[in-house]
């Protein structure tokens, strides 16, 4: 793996958090719909070409090495000319920011560095700062997507390759996704894993692992 070197100190706490139903609000029949009637598939026959063969699971684990490949590879597929700007509206058109949980990364960016963990490919990494306005100030050139690290959740890989670059061990590590199976994986690497549901309050879920890390690190008596 290309992996991405971090040159700056390592923070004393990470907090890693996923971006599709955890940050924004992802509605995916709202894609399908667009896509469908831009290119002429139906849904069937969009998720044949491009989904069901894993063509996208592969952009998510760094098959593509740039947004550029990804597209080529996606219009191809589709079999008709898709311009990038036409497929990030179409994209971004099904997501909606989640206020109170971005609170949750502000809250955290106080005691640590925040960084995005989403299981999307190059494309997507390049748009998501225009999709979610509200990320970029909080998480500087932490926007980061699965495929930089050249592994996908659930794979435990990623898990690792996202501590290596931030230099920070798994116990000093929060992380909050909104499918158990990743939820499961960073815990099978030492991570403070919290599944998001939708009435999870992910403030309280951050403040929670900040205590508890100032308990562990205060001295004894």
């Amino acid at each position: 793996m290309d992996g991405i070197v971090n040159e700056t100190p390592a923070p004393r706490l990470l907090f890693l958090f996923d971006m599709d139903e955890v940050l924004v609000r992802y509605d995916w029949r709202v894609r399908m719909a667009a896509l469908a009637e831009y290119t002429g598939h139906t849904f069937e026959e969009l998720r044949r070409r491009w989904w069901d063969c894993g063509d996208e699971a592969r952009a998510e684990a760094g098959h593509f090495p740039d947004g550029d490949a990804y597209l080529a590879a996606f219009t191809a597929a589709m079999g008709c000319d898709v311009p990038e700007s036409d497929w990030a509206r179409i994209r971004g058109a099904a997501m909606t920011e989640l206020p109170d949980r971005i609170e949750a990364v502000r809250i955290a960016a106080d005691h640590g560095r925040v960084g995005l963990l989403t299981n999307n490919g190059p494309l997507a990494g390049r748009w998501i700062g225009r999709w979610a306005p509200s990320l970029p100030p909080l998480f500087g050139e932490h926007l980061d997507t699965t495929s930089n690290f050249g592994a996908r959740k659930p794979e435990p890989e990623v898990f690792a390759r996202a501590l290596t670059h931030h230099g920070v061990p798994a116990e000093r590590t929060f992380f909050a996704d909104d499918m158990p199976v990743n939820v499961e994986a960073a815990r099978s690497v030492g991570i403070h894993a919290v599944l998001v549901e939708e009435h999870t309050d992910l403030r309280e879920a951050v403040r929670a692992f900040v205590a508890a890390q100032q308990t562990a690190a205060a001295p004894v008596a």
